[in-house]
């Protein structure tokens, strides 16, 4: 989309310089000052590339400047070699290299804004924000692939995740065995305070299973708890709201059956091996 934009920049760049040198040729007369409209097209450029293009775009204009005191028949040629090109063409590629530097400037600050406003402040995961266009995309994409839904567990009979969130650290360290644990192409995000979400590979519910129990296993390993659901797509759901609800669903009958600690098992996770290549 940026880039789209950019090249129309260029191209309307381009059309109003030719525009220009046109109406120059055959209507400037001296004490006019059609040549002042060249201002326009170099701005143009500076805003779609840069300073560099800026620069281009001011030389071009003085090209086009010169050409035209050449061609018009009401100026004097000997205008082009004049002190008046020469100042025309500082004041060209003046304003074509700043204006291109703050408009440099302004696009770089307005990515890492975007950057930040994607991103978990105390883990760097991306956020719910950032996880709906990528679950989004994968719909797009219309291949299987499986949502899982992780809710920090607490202590006790009843959840209480906040309880665990006193401990900063603590969260940031299950982020970060999250991320470890995950295969290139993967993603994952904080969608909530307690709460994480992965979009990984799966071509079934049953193979959803499997990954949801050894995320949640290499988890408790470390000390921690965390219980999974999961949905795949398309056998749970077609949409995002759909794959959420079942996944919540899964993750919630889950922790019922957790709280009789003698119901939890989960032989594929205790298979010997490492965790990445059980994730494909």
């Amino acid at each position: 989309m940026r880039n789209r934009l950019r090249y129309s920049l260029l191209l309307v760049s381009a059309a109003s310089a030719l525009g220009i040198f046109g109406a120059f040729v055959v209507l400037e007369r001296p004490g006019l000052g059609l040549g002042h409209f060249f201002y326009i097209p170099i701005i143009l450029a500076a805003f779609a590339g840069g300073p560099w293009i800026g620069a281009a775009g001011a030389v071009a204009a003085t090209g086009l400047f010169a050409a035209g005191i050449v061609i018009n028949p009401h100026l004097a040629s000997s205008e082009v070699l004049s002190t008046n090109t020469g100042i025309r063409f500082v004041t060209y590629m003046t304003v074509g290299v700043v204006t291109g530097y703050f408009a440099n400037a302004n696009r770089t600050l307005l990515e890492e804004l975007q950057l930040l406003a994607e991103r978990d402040a105390l883990t760097g995961l991306p956020n719910t924000r950032a996880f709906e266009r990528a679950i989004t995309e994968r719909l797009a994409r219309e291949q299987p692939f499986a949502l899982l839904v992780g809710a920090i567990d607490s202590p006790g009979p009843w959840p209480s995740p906040r309880a665990l969130l006193e401990d900063d650290e603590a969260l940031r360290g299950i982020a970060g065995r999250l991320q470890h644990a995950l295969p290139p192409g993967d993603e994952i995000a904080r969608i909530g305070d307690s709460e994480f979400a992965v979009l990984t590979y799966a071509a079934s519910a049953r193979e959803a299973g499997t990954i949801a129990a050894r995320l949640q296993h290499l988890i408790a390993d470390e000390g921690s708890r965390i219980t999974f659901g999961w949905a795949a797509f398309p056998q749970d759901g077609t949409n995002a709201l759909s794959l959420y609800r079942a996944a919540d669903e899964r993750l919630y009958a889950r922790r019922v059956i957790q709280r009789d600690t003698s119901l939890v098992q989960f032989p594929q996770a205790r298979q010997a091996g490492g965790l990445k290549p059980a994730l494909r």
